[in-house]
């Protein structure tokens, strides 16, 4: 090998190497996601879907307003509130404590919905 072809070879080494770890990397998933990192509820149609959600403790779940009527997301135990939100917006909460959470829409009481937290 002559020396100007090890001084090619020497350069071009590294950069095919990064290349291809570029091309050749997993790309992440939802599903590649720590299991409870997030979870959504979808509020339309005057109701909370799910109406019962699951998580791990940790986890931080986000209601989006659907509907074409503004909603509220209260505990019934004062652990959180929401202002009213408008279509497409948004609210979150973080579950730090293992237990049951009750929640409702204060503009519209029949709407309920639950997150356990386990």
């Amino acid at each position: 090998m002559t020396k100007k072809n090890a001084t090619i070879l020497g350069f071009l080494t590294p950069l095919m190497i990064a290349m291809l770890l570029l091309t050749v990397s997993p790309s992440v998933k939802a599903s590649d996601q720590p299991a409870g990192a997030n979870a959504e509820v979808k509020i339309d149609n005057f109701s909370f879907g799910p109406e019962t959600i699951k998580v791990s403790v940790g986890t931080t779940v986000t209601w989006t307003n659907r509907d074409d009527i503004p909603h509220t997301v209260v505990s019934t135990d004062g652990v959180f509130k929401s202002k009213v939100r408008d279509t497409d917006e948004q609210f979150s909460f973080t579950f730090t404590k293992a237990g049951t959470y009750s929640y409702f829409c204060s503009v519209h009481p029949k709407m309920t919905g639950k997150v356990v937290v386990q």
